[in-house]
């Protein structure tokens, strides 16, 4: 009797942790910011090409390792995998990251004002690809000082 009684117990404790970790999860995934930023030109995410306009960027998952990138005018998403980075101090402003080469976008990082850590987007082949190209090029001439520059968008967090 005593046996039956102490796995009754237990069962009940595993349910209720279960539950708990559940009822976390969703109210972690509702409370998810979204940032919210006008970009004024054509970027990469993922090797899709997305037009310059306003875009909503939020956790595509519960874990927030892929991110949704998308249109609010043309309803047009495109979702990247990401990987957890460290600043040294935390952005005073929440920003979108960008690598440009010549007049082509890549879409880079994501910072939340105030947070230390942000998010890198997975790299596309395509901008790997530009990346070999600069690097073959003496780093000297004026082309592969002007090639590369990192621009960042402000954004606002809904």
């Amino acid at each position: 009797m005593r046996k039956q009684t102490l796995k009754s117990f237990t069962m009940l404790m595993i349910v209720v942790a279960v539950s708990f970790v559940t009822a976390v999860s969703s109210a972690n995934g509702q409370s998810s910011r979204m940032v919210v930023a006008d970009i004024p030109f054509d970027f990469n995410v993922g090797g899709k090409v997305l037009m310059a306009g306003e875009y909503t960027v939020k956790a595509f998952n519960a874990n927030g390792d892929a991110l949704a990138i998308s249109n609010k005018q043309s309803n047009k998403t495109a979702i990247r995998l990401t990987l957890a980075i460290e600043a040294g101090r935390a952005p005073e402003q929440t920003k979108l990251v960008f690598h440009r080469y010549g007049q082509r976008y890549f879409l880079s990082e994501v910072w939340s004002a105030g947070e230390r850590t942000g998010r890198m987007l997975h790299k596309s082949r395509e901008e790997r690809a530009i990346e070999s190209q600069l690097a073959a090029i003496p780093s000297k001439s004026e082309l592969a000082s002007s090639a590369y520059e990192i621009v960042e968008i402000v954004a606002m967090v809904r």
